[in-house]
């Protein structure tokens, strides 16, 4: 499925209580449903692409990250652990999506145009170089706006459709609001601040960086959909904007936002494990 947050372009998940605004469905899809569409729409693999966003952790408290050499490969790999994040997902859907969100959106990316979409997703999710995606994506926006083509509005109008409550900016700060307090709370940094009044300075340079996620999401788009037609990105344009497809979307995003907070305040507190070793 369609991923538009930069992993990491860190700086506020919804808590797990946000998931209690959506209402058990009256008709909940099976596990083995469930399992089916997490394939099918590619959503497994967004969620193992999860682990990649690690690398910005170090970074965040201002470590260097080659400065623990192999241990942290093995700590991520270990924190970030794709069947326990997989098996979170499954339980969550289990209580939360609906047959007939299930069913619709399926239906969709079981199509010929879903799959091909799936697949380039898919391979957009696994390439760990971030940096080279956001270079070429931004090189042929770049491209498209010197054309004249329309292509970029429809960019936009997909972004703006899996991100439909906006709330991709607020996840990002309160990720890194939860790691940092729980990189503090293991001493693993010194912090002055509340979890308030880092979420209160976070608000103040909320403009620079939601444009700063809007580009980093049309970048990723161009380079994602390069190879499909105009047609094509506007076919799923308009299946993302579906009702069913939002109601979708609100989820998984939600879901994948609260599992990449979880992981992250693990993650703070098993990097405790390193400092006897490391001169930080």
């Amino acid at each position: 499925m369609t991923y538009i947050v930069r992993q990491l372009t860190f700086s506020l998940v919804l808590p797990l209580l946000a998931l209690g605004a959506f209402a058990p469905p009256s008709q909940a899809a099976s596990r083995d449903r469930i399992e089916a569409f997490l394939t099918t729409t590619g959503f497994d693999v967004a969620l193992e692409s999860i682990v990649h966003a690690s690398a910005s952790a170090p970074e965040m408290l201002g470590i260097d990250p080659d400065g623990f050499g192999s241990d942290w490969a093995r700590l991520t790999e270990e924190v970030f652990d794709t069947e326990q994040m997989h098996e979170t997902a499954v339980s969550i859907l289990e209580q939360t999506l609906s047959d007939e969100a299930l069913t619709h959106a399926v239906s969709f990316y079981a199509s010929d145009l879903g799959q091909r979409l799936v697949v380039a997703e898919n391979a957009a999710h696994s390439d760990e170089d971030d940096d080279a995606k956001q270079r070429v994506g931004q090189e042929i926006v770049s491209g498209l706006i010197r054309d004249g083509s329309t292509r970029v509005e429809s960019l936009k109008r997909m972004n703006r459709a899996v991100d439909a409550s906006g709330t991709s900016l607020r996840a990002l700060q309160e990720i890194q609001v939860r790691f940092l307090l729980a990189a503090s709370g293991s001493g693993i940094i010194d912090l002055q601040l509340s979890g308030d009044e880092l979420r209160e300075m976070m608000r103040r340079n909320e403009g620079d960086m939601r444009r700063s996620l809007q580009l980093s999401a049309l970048a990723g788009a161009a380079y994602t959909y390069q190879d499909f037609s105009d047609e094509d990105v506007d076919a799923y344009v308009e299946a993302l904007e579906q009702p069913l497809m939002q109601e979708v979307y609100e989820l998984l995003n939600a879901i994948q936002y609260e599992i990449m907070a979880m992981r992250f305040e693990v993650l703070a507190a098993r990097m405790a494990e390193l400092r006897p070793a490391q001169d930080i």
